[in-house]
């Protein structure tokens, strides 16, 4: 009869053997070797495993007491991983940011006391469901192509009390690397733009981390997209209230030299650096909505892009006669001339709206009007970058 010998894994044949993970293997019997070779580091895990409704924020933590952590994962149940560092010589670990909502989360903890002997634990936990949330509005679209002066601005759909923790969940990357910084314009919104306009041919990424962000007590961000776009080549355009003039840049050069008309005493047009953040082939424009009572209301106005909120625009103008490159006559909008309908796509003001694009610049100068807000449109080039970045 054939007798099969069954040992234990991890052991020899000695019955006097140890089956622990390390040490040495004494042969005398002496009872303490069992918990010499035990690790003396301990790992604990917070929150507990199985918890539940766990704040995204502040709740997770990893810690280790008679060693040192060497290792921690946290990955959701998709496998995404959770960054984090261990910090305080290896005694702790917290995550580099918050948590998804309504998410479970898996850790794996690994420390080692100072035998090198290892100790580990797991723990499992979901984040909590928020009843009130709140989402980011961007511009410009993902995708898009964009020219120099464009702002990455984010409208928040709830006002916004702890701001930085909102601007840290929103992380810009370009190529070439530029320092990109943002600005906040009340409690909703937030504009992210470099010190100058952008460099022509750059790759903007940006990373809406909000899902699990607390932008308030209480309120809970629920978007995580990428947001892609690049920037084209540069228009830099300058208008001269005096001259009645607007001369045209293209990557620098002169392309063109358009007679304007600006606006009339009483109504001037801004001064300042302004960004097209609109392009209509055709629009309304009425009075009655920037507060000019019944004044005007032409209901085909071609070839108009938007240049502040508050409802400057540069446009098309068929009525204006000889006014363009003559005399400023306008409610305070950059006219110029243009045939109704749009048909003679030669007029200037069609020629300047078909080379134009979203982020393209209009600077006005030598205006008696003041110079245009940073957050009346995408303007933000008017402020200084010290008093941006402060």
């Amino acid at each position: 009869m054939l007798l099969l010998l069954v040992t234990a894994c991890g052991g020899g044949g000695d019955s006097d053997s140890d089956s622990g993970s390390g040490g040495n293997k004494n042969k005398g019997g002496d009872s303490s070797r069992t918990d010499t070779e035990v690790s003396q580091a301990a790992v604990t895990i917070a929150p507990e495993d199985g918890a539940g409704a766990v704040k995204t924020s502040g709740a997770l933590k990893v810690t280790a007491a008679k060693g040192k952590l060497t290792e921690v994962t946290v990955e959701d149940t998709k496998g995404r991983p959770v960054a984090g560092k261990i910090t305080g010589g290896g005694t702790s670990w917290t995550p580099a940011g918050h948590l998804a909502a309504s998410t479970k989360y898996r850790v794996h903890a690994v420390a080692e006391d100072s035998e090198g002997r290892q100790a580990a634990e797991e723990s499992a936990f979901t984040t909590l469901t928020p009843k009130n949330t709140f989402v980011g509005i961007f511009t410009p679209e993902d995708g898009s192509e964009v020219g120099v002066g464009m702002s990455f601005s984010v409208r928040f759909t709830r006002g916004i009390t702890q701001p930085e923790d909102v601007e840290k969940a929103i992380r810009i990357k370009t190529e070439p690397a530029v320092d990109v910084r943002g600005h906040w314009f009340g409690n909703d919104r937030i504009d992210f733009r470099p010190e100058k306009y952008w460099k022509p041919g750059t790759k903007v990424t940006v990373n809406l981390n909000l899902d699990g962000v607390e932008g308030r007590p209480g309120v809970y961000g629920e978007q995580a997209k990428t947001v892609k776009f690049r920037i084209g080549r540069s228009q830099v355009s300058t208008v001269d209230v005096k001259t009645k003039k607007m001369v045209v840049r293209r990557d620098g050069k002169v392309i063109k030299t358009i007679p304007v008309t600006t606006g009339k005493p009483g109504y001037e047009t801004w001064n300042g650096q302004m960004v097209i953040t609109e392009r209509l082939r055709v629009t309304r424009m009425n009075g009655e909505t920037v507060g000019y009572g019944g004044e005007y209301d032409i209901k085909d106005v071609p070839d108009a892009m938007r240049l502040t909120t508050s409802g400057t625009f540069i446009h098309g103008n068929y009525w204006g006669g000889d006014a363009f490159g003559n005399y400023n006559a306008s409610h305070g909008c950059i006219g110029l001339r243009d045939q109704r309908g749009g048909g003679d796509r030669g007029a200037p003001a069609a020629w300047f709206f078909d080379r134009s694009m979203i982020g393209d610049v209009v600077v006005v100068k030598n205006s008696n009007d003041r110079t245009v807000a940073p957050d009346n449109g995408l303007n933000g080039w008017n402020m200084p970058w010290e008093k941006w970045t402060a």
